[in-house]
């Protein structure tokens, strides 16, 4: 079995730093993704070594496709155009040929011939169709060629992990219309990459495929090119380019037809709502207990418990079935022993799970991990959010027992030391050190920039909790625990107190980042703080406090809140938990604003990133950006190596929607309540078409007037009752 080497450098970072060594080889990307596969091509629909070394088609944590470059005469084609479709499902590349010389004449120049490239991904395999046109009013003969290679690498070696072994490469096979190309890992798993073509090409070898080509005027010639991900028998089946395109495009329209849509007056923010759900669409795997939203490309497409339970909160207004999927997910890896190299102990909800190679020998801990202070509070909360949103009895009655096992595991080893406060403090040294949501080595610390000693309360962690009774309290008094609710409402209300006291830093105008292992506050504005709003456990004059600290300059960068003022000691604008604006931590804020009546601020958070994402590529939240001050006439500052798409970064776009609305959806009473309602003043229409509460429908327009906003309904089928409170 190989080992992990960490070198020195990584100890200093931190072991799973993601290596940036060089600049992105290209900052035009394209990410296309289904299930547990995804592939990362340039501009030019290649996949090329070079840069992060991110490019290539990965399936299950392993690249099964590290080259993959087209030729035209020996040298790449002269680009045109690049997209992935607004539905996110395809990707289509427009290329010609540069001036073709030969014998010192220019015989083709350029703009001659037209390639169109169309790829997509279904069920494990990568589909890609050629079509070649002739636009000249002579015969083209040319040669092209796609050299293709498969280095089997794990996610985590990608990422710059060095391994002191690896398995073997095995021989190639082929034959006259394909190539597979293998790999027996040390966990004896056979992987292979199937690559075929159709037609057949000219010449084949282990390496490329050359197609000679002649072409009358205006003739075209199409080919198709299948790369299927096998993993020992599970050989995925192989369609027809037009027949797995049929069956993504059926995916689609079911996905489209039951979900609720945003529409409003602008085609800019239609845009960026429409590429927010193709985001989520594409990042959501339909698994054998339904929907869950895989954390983000290239990175982490995998299961994460916070990340799945925070995406599922912020759209759980408009999907709820997310939600459900995510619970179910879940609550069946909910840890039942106490396993320290893992961080599990009974109760406890999963971090994250990896299924790739290195995950297998367990050279790192993350094939099934627990190293999360705040999956487990998530958790309770997601089910009683869930249920006030639904109504749906049966399934909470089914999810008790893993409500009760979550709450006691709060209490008995959340709460370390009985303080009243759940800490962490990971169980081996291959763990994460930090295991609140800014798990960096270096995120949690005090005001003078020293690092904070475990173990560590940090302040949104207890909203999480305060917020995880109430809402076990509701559940518990409809499943008829009416002694257990009442309990659950008297310890949220007395940790709420006892928060108030031991968190909020006078001095500063907000709740200290964290208590140390001393019971020091780390005095220190940063955004976590904005987190408790939303969780409602701060005393509402506190929350208008935290919300003008929020959005002092030294916080909000213009774009979005920072995740650590720029007055703070380890402030950093490229930091990426100390200075950057992340979309779904401001989308939380938000919602914690609108939480407290504070839709006008709220509605600045919406404008910051909506204006930012018209400076990036596709319209496409990522899912995180430097903190560098907004300037006149520039744009936000990419962060070099952050996953996009990114599930809660799209999701952050409907929790915008709903904080800016002050949206409430309460199945149990039939009522949805609006509560100062804003629309930013770029906006003048918002519409909701097909918003179910229950058994009910309703489509609701918001109209912006000088002073207010409007709630029409357009339409309503069913019981529900619409409130709207100024």
């Amino acid at each position: 079995m190989s080992e992990l080497a960490v070198s020195p450098l990584a100890q200093w970072l931190g072991a799973y730093h993601i290596l940036a060594a060089s600049s992105p080889a290209d900052d035009r990307t394209r990410v296309l993704k289904h299930g547990d596969t995804f592939a990362v091509f340039d501009h030019h629909g290649d996949i090329k070594p070079g840069g992060l070394g991110e490019e290539g088609l990965y399936h299950e944590g392993t690249r099964f496709l590290s080259a993959l470059i087209l030729e035209l005469e020996g040298s790449r084609p002269f680009f045109l155009s690049s997209t992935v479709r607004n539905e996110n499902d395809q990707l289509n590349v427009a290329l010609t040929n540069p001036d073709i010389v030969r014998e010192g004449r220019l015989e083709h120049p350029l703009g001659t011939l037209h390639l169109a490239i169309k790829k997509y991904l279904w069920q494990g395999v990568c589909y890609q169709e050629l079509r070649i046109r002739n636009h000249s009013l002579d015969p083209v003969e040319t040669r092209l060629t796609l050299h293709f290679a498969a280095d089997f690498a794990d996610i985590f070696e990608v990422r710059g992990m060095q391994r002191t072994a690896r398995g073997m490469l095995l021989s190639p096979e082929r034959t006259d219309d394909s190539v597979v190309l293998g790999y027996c890992g040390l966990d004896n798993i056979i992987r292979r990459t199937r690559i075929a073509f159709s037609p057949r090409p000219t010449e084949l070898t282990d390496a490329a495929a050359s197609l000679q080509l002649s072409l009358q005027p205006q003739e075209e010639r199409v080919y198709s090119i299948s790369v299927a991900c096998e993993r020992d028998s599970c050989r995925p089946t192989v369609l027809r380019f037009e027949e797995a395109h049929d069956a993504a495009q059926a995916d689609l329209d079911r996905y489209s037809a039951w979900s609720c849509h945003v529409r409003s007056s602008s085609g800019q923010v239609n845009a960026w709502l429409d590429r927010a759900d193709a985001d989520l669409h594409m990042m959501t795997t339909q698994l054998p207990t339904g929907p869950y939203p895989y954390a983000g490309v290239p990175w982490f497409n995998t299961p994460f418990g916070r990340d799945g339970i925070l995406t599922a909160l912020e759209c759980l207004w408009l999907k709820p079935e997310l939600a459900r999927g995510v619970l179910t997910y879940l609550a069946e890896r909910q840890a039942t022993d106490l396993i320290p190299d893992q961080d599990a102990e009974p109760g406890k909800i999963l971090h994250e799970t990896r299924n790739g190679e290195m995950a297998r020998l367990k050279e790192m801990p993350f094939g099934q991990y627990y190293g999360s202070i705040d999956s487990t509070p998530l958790f309770v909360l997601l089910a009683g959010a869930y249920f006030e949103r639904t109504g749906d009895r049966q399934f909470v009655q089914s999810l008790w027992p893993n409500i009760e096992g979550a709450l006691a595991w709060i209490d008995d080893y959340g709460d370390r030391d009985g303080d009243g406060f759940i800490e962490y403090q990971r169980q081996s040294d291959s763990g994460l050190l930090h295991q609140g949501w800014k798990d960096s080595d270096d995120a949690v610390f005090h005001a003078d920039g020293t690092p904070a000693c475990g173990p560590i309360a940090l302040c949104e962690v207890q909203g999480y909790v305060y917020a995880a009774r109430w809402g076990a309290a509701i559940i518990a008094h409809a499943l008829g625990h009416g002694k257990l609710a009442e309990q659950l409402r008297w310890s949220a209300e007395n940790l709420r107190k006892q928060f108030e006291q031991s968190f909020w830093c006078e001095e500063i105008g907000t709740f200290a980042l964290a208590l140390d292992g001393d019971k020091r506050p780390c005095r220190v504005r940063s955004s976590n703080a904005g987190q408790c709003l939303f969780t409602g456990i701060a005393r509402a004059e506190h929350a208008e406090r935290i919300a003008q600290t929020l959005l002092a300059p030294e916080s909000f960068s213009g774009w979005g809140v920072r995740t650590i003022a720029t007055c703070e000691s380890r402030y950093n604008p490229m930091g990426y938990h100390n200075g950057a604006v992340w979309p779904h931590d401001n989308a939380v804020i938000a919602m914690g604003l609108a939480r407290y009546g504070l839709t006008d601020e709220a509605s600045r958070i919406w404008t910051g990133l909506f204006e930012a994402s018209l400076h990036f590529d596709l319209h496409r939240m990522p899912e995180l950006f430097c903190g560098f001050p907004r300037s006149r006439g520039e744009g936000p500052v990419p962060y070099p190596v952050a996953c996009a798409p990114q599930a809660w970064a799209a999701a952050s776009v409907p929790a915008l929607v709903q904080a800016c609305l002050g949206l409430e959806i309460n199945a149990l009473e039939s009522q949805i309540t609006s509560t100062r309602p804003q629309l930013p003043t770029t906006l003048n229409e918002l519409r909701l078409h097909n918003l179910r509460v229950g058994d009910a429908t309703v489509d609701l327009l918001l109209v912006r007037h000088e002073h207010d906003v409007s709630l029409s309904v357009l339409r309503r089928e069913g019981n529900v009752q619409i409130l709207v409170v100024k």
